[in-house]
């Protein structure tokens, strides 16, 4: 049985993030993840995406976010059960739980922590006549590799931030971009519909509003769709059709452990620690709801920065923990390596 401090659900960026903030209090740390790489949906549905509400960042890339959060905590040496979900808990006489994930591993841990993003997830597909023949043949519903549609033509579907994202973003890459919504408005950030408008002024955009992808066409590969708008039906040539209609979540066997769900989140005291209906479950990052909640990287940071104070008390009950900022105390890991490294040299100096 793997025994830790906080079991961690979720290797999203919340997730990675937390094993910092509780190896800064000298707790261990556990990530189960049913992907088979840490990094959540950052590694597994758009590694290339840029992102640009992270502090400190104009932009990083997706996957190098994901890469910058395992080099930082790769000091305090979490462990990792990946490609395996969280099944069952039980919570047992002396406060601690242990969780089972789908392939009998258990775990021991004397906090959770649920940084499970969405849940699982899967893409909304429209209602398309024989879409599902054109899946990976002319249709993608995530941008992985934005270089898979270099110098391509290029359909993409939606009016949410991930179109239009994509929109601009592939607007260097590939060599047409057309970019159909069914109402005029959009419900992404004002600075990237701004953008849109001014790459299709450039002529770097085909934008087609209201309007929407009514058949798709081609024999063994995607070759065309039709578009119609205000009722007229015009056959388009394309390399790839990308919509991008969101994701559908889905909580999976955490909906069963007793949990009180709104809306298909968790809900959580925001008040103080960011703790479930059940003491020792804590929930963060985008699973959770609570009043003004945002969906957002940086809140997910936060709330790992509070819960992990919180577990500190649970664990150490009456014991005064002392914030210090770390450009006094520095990052030292939880086994004490570089104190310890650092007496070595003092006695070898002696």
């Amino acid at each position: 049985m793997i025994q830790t401090d906080i079991l961690i659900i979720g290797a999203g960026p919340t997730g990675l993030f937390t094993v910092f903030e509780a190896g800064l209090l000298k707790l261990r740390c556990h990530i189960i993840d049913a992907l088979p790489q840490p990094g959540g949906q950052l590694a597994e549905l758009y590694p290339k995406k840029p992102i640009f509400d992270i502090p400190g960042y104009p932009s990083v890339m997706a996957g190098e976010l994901v890469d910058n959060l395992m080099e930082q905590i790769k000091q305090f040496e979490p462990g990792f059960t990946l490609n395996e979900v969280a099944d069952t808990i039980e919570k047992q006489e002396d406060g601690s739980f242990i969780v089972t994930t789908n392939r009998g591993t258990q775990h021991q841990a004397k906090a959770i922590a649920i940084a499970g993003g969405l849940g699982s997830f899967e893409p909304r597909k429209p209602e398309l006549e024989n879409i599902s023949k054109f899946e990976e043949n002319g249709i993608e519903y995530f941008v992985k590799n934005p270089e898979q549609f270099r110098d391509k033509r290029i359909v993409i579907a939606g009016g949410g931030d991930s179109a239009l994202d994509w929109s601009i973003f592939l607007a260097e890459v590939a060599s047409e971009v057309t970019l159909v919504h069914r109402r005029n408005e959009f419900r992404g950030a004002l600075d990237s519909v701004e953008k849109v408008q001014e790459l299709k002024h450039l002529g770097k955009i085909n934008l087609i509003t209201p309007a929407e992808i009514t058949e798709l066409h081609g024999d063994d590969k995607l070759t065309a769709i039709t578009i119609e708008k205000e009722g007229e039906k015009q056959i388009f040539e394309t390399d790839y059709f990308i919509p991008l209609f969101g994701l559908s979540p889905k909580l999976g066997p955490i909906a069963n452990w007793g949990l009180e769900i709104e809306k298909n989140a968790i809900k959580v005291n925001n008040a103080l620690d960011y703790q479930t209906n059940i003491d020792g479950i804590y929930a963060i990052g985008d699973i959770n709801t609570y009043p003004g909640k945002l969906k957002l990287i940086l809140c997910g940071f936060h709330e790992a920065t509070m819960m992990c104070q919180s577990v500190y008390q649970r664990i150490n009950p009456g014991k005064k923990y002392i914030l210090k900022y770390t450009t006094v105390s520095g990052v030292d890991g939880f086994d004490g390596t570089r104190k310890e490294a650092e007496k070595a040299v003092v006695k070898s100096i002696d």
